[in-house]
């Protein structure tokens, strides 16, 4: 033992230090314990994952890119087949010639087409340059995406899986940048 007045070391027994002559107190020394395992401080979820659902997104939108040429494609080789090489595909009614009734869907199937392409880059923008608005258009983009099977799907749960909790929205606010 060690005097706690001058730090002269004094036998276990003695009640004063010889040197001093303060009261020496007994300090019962607890053996050191140790953890099990170590205790890590978990990484919060959303700074975990928010990089890879915003590349997902990116790549969501490209994929929507690439599926719609491919319809575009399979309806113009539909339609050349069906009304042997015209185009817009037309059928002859009442001594006039019309254009198929479902070729008026084209332009619209277009439009949403490319609408939904500029929606899902914009939520993947909006989560990898941390927009204060990202975490909710990305919720809604999520819940608007379960229905298209099967990546569709799958990029709508983790997204709500990420984003959705209350102590997410919390952690994406201390990270967001205004704007």
């Amino acid at each position: 033992m060690v005097c706690q007045a001058c730090g002269a070391p004094v036998e276990r027994d003695v009640r004063f230090c010889s040197l001093c002559g303060a009261q020496v107190i007994a300090v019962p020394v607890a053996p050191q314990q140790y953890a099990p395992f170590p205790v890590y401080a978990p990484v919060p979820r959303v700074r975990r994952h928010l990089q890879t659902l915003g590349t997902l997104w990116c790549a969501f939108a490209a994929w929507r890119v690439v599926e719609g040429l491919l319809g575009l494609f399979f309806v113009r080789l539909f339609a050349f087949r069906r009304w042997h090489g015209d185009w817009p595909p037309m059928h002859h009614l009442g001594g006039a010639w019309f254009a198929a009734p479902w070729m008026h869907l084209l332009p619209f199937l277009v439009a949403a087409t490319a609408l939904s392409t500029l929606f899902a880059a914009l939520v993947g923008w909006s989560l990898l340059t941390r927009r204060t608005w990202g975490r909710v258009l990305a919720i809604v983009a999520a819940v608007l995406t379960l229905f298209r099977v099967p990546f569709g799907t799958a990029l709508g749960i983790y997204t709500l899986w990420v984003l959705a909790p209350t102590i997410s929205g919390l952690e994406y606010d201390a990270m967001t940048e205004p704007g």
